[in-house]
């Protein structure tokens, strides 16, 4: 559910009066969380803590990166909730079926895909109101329900999403999913054997049938004349049929016309590519379930570089994540540069000067970093190589420690010497520290990123 998506890990931090009345302060632990749930649902949160208390007259969110550690014991746990008992699931010996429930069976259902994690924007909004009206009411005026889009757009996730939805609302119906391909290589192998009486009993004994890929009939004359049977079986019954394609039925021109027809029946829908403001808020949720925090100039110069799928969209930002976990540093625009390069023409990255970005890394020093660094947080060269241990000095001398090692490629041993003759374990130590802070403390990503950013990083 999108609630335990970004409420989760969250706290009420404080209550404090105000002249006009009381503030709810709420904790939330990533500066994802911060801008989603203040953005999107800040009027929600106050209406909810006025039926407790109506003397609460504003609310207030604040980062508290302390809540993402599981030992923090303020922090809500959301994970368990659910509007209806969870489902076991149970592998049987066929692979492309699971159990749900009792004795239900699901053909290759992913769990993951549901309608909650379907980020919404409103270029999709009708083909995702359609798709809970039909959960709602299976068989009912929208059916057939049809969702024709490009590649990569999410028609497969929206088509499982419907039957898991189906499922979990109703434990009693029968929901079959399979691709175009699957189908037609069961017609053929119960052709050849001499069963298909029995392929007959197994497809048209469903309460809703899922169907991806139906351009794939194109030329299979015995299974498009088998589909048609069972889908005039299925309608008839007042069973639900969706149906995937990557066009419109106008457009399958190879199909029997008695399919094209009846698959304008009921819904017909299109999945397109989200808008920019959309691809953004995609992003931010895959990267919430990665469990990294990122940069908000990261997910949104790859939200403006994607414009051809979602899938894509999510590929990109898993490379960029997956590098940056290898190396173990923190995803930077420049990291997602390199990504690109390897994916695209270099000229065709938009908003990124390249020669300009590489031309001020090439020219940057250890000293140049310091004075950035120094500046930054309002300290001295001299207290960054010198032997002061303050708080306030330590974690900008580590910071740029770091910087230097990840983004200059200096040796520990060169680094060292740079500060004052340090041992080079002393700077390894440094590095790792800042390391296992960008984990959690957001505060601390977002001074690194600026630092970088003010030296062309």
């Amino acid at each position: 559910m999108n609630f335990v998506t970004w409420f989760q890990n969250t706290a009420v931090k404080e209550v404090r009066e105000d002249a006009e009345g009381k503030v709810m302060v709420v904790g939330v632990p990533t500066t994802f969380a911060y801008d989603w749930v203040a953005g999107k649902y800040k009027i929600k949160v106050l209406q909810a803590a006025k039926e407790i208390d109506d003397k609460i007259v504003d609310v207030e969110f604040e980062v508290m990166s302390s809540l993402m550690d599981k030992k923090d014991g303020t922090a809500a746990d959301l994970s368990k909730i659910s509007s209806k008992p969870e489902k076991k699931v149970r592998k049987v010996r066929n692979k492309q079926e699971v159990h749900l429930g009792d004795g239900v069976k699901s053909k290759m259902l992913n769990a993951r895909y549901t309608l909650d994690s379907f980020v919404i924007g409103s270029e999709n909004r009708l083909p995702h109101a359609a798709s809970s009206a039909v959960v709602n009411m299976p068989g009912g005026i929208y059916n057939p329900m049809y969702i024709y889009g490009g590649v990569g757009l999410g028609k497969t996730h929206m088509l499982q999403a419907i039957g898991n939805a189906i499922l979990h609302d109703d434990s009693s119906k029968v929901v079959r999913y399979l691709t175009t391909e699957r189908f037609v290589s069961e017609v053929v192998e119960c052709i050849r054997n001499g069963k298909m009486g029995k392929f007959k009993n197994y497809y048209r004994n469903v309460d809703v049938l899922l169907i991806d890929d139906v351009q794939f009939f194109f030329k299979k004359k015995s299974s498009q004349e088998e589909f048609f049977h069972t889908f005039n079986e299925l309608y008839e019954a007042n069973k639900q049929i969706v149906l995937t394609s990557d066009r419109p039925p106008s457009e399958l021109e190879d199909l029997d016309k008695r399919l094209t027809s009846r698959f304008v029946t009921g819904m017909v829908t299109e999945l397109v590519m989200p808008e920019y403001e959309t691809r953004v808020a995609i992003l931010q949720a895959k990267a919430q379930d990665s469990g990294m925090i990122l940069d908000p100039e990261v997910l949104e110069f790859v939200a403006a570089n994607v414009t051809s799928s979602v899938r894509e969209l999510e590929a990109v930002l898993r490379q960029v994540i997956g590098e940056a976990q290898l190396e173990e540093r923190v995803p930077t625009i420049k990291s997602a540069v390199e990504v690109f390069k390897k994916l695209y023409r270099a000229n065709e990255i938009i908003g990124y000067d390249i020669d300009k970005r590489q031309r001020g890394t090439e020219a940057l020093t250890s000293k140049d970093v310091m004075e950035v660094v120094a500046t930054y947080y309002r300290v001295t060269i001299d207290d960054l190589v010198g032997e002061v241990r303050k708080k306030e000095v330590m974690v900008p001398r580590q910071v740029c420690m770091y910087i230097i090692k990840h983004e200059l490629d200096e040796s520990y041993e060169k680094i060292g010497a740079d500060f004052g003759g340090r041992m080079h374990t002393t700077v390894m130590n440094a590095c790792n520290k800042v390391l296992q802070k960008i984990k959690k403390d957001s505060r601390l990503v977002r001074d690194i990123n600026a630092i970088k950013r003010e030296m062309g990083l």
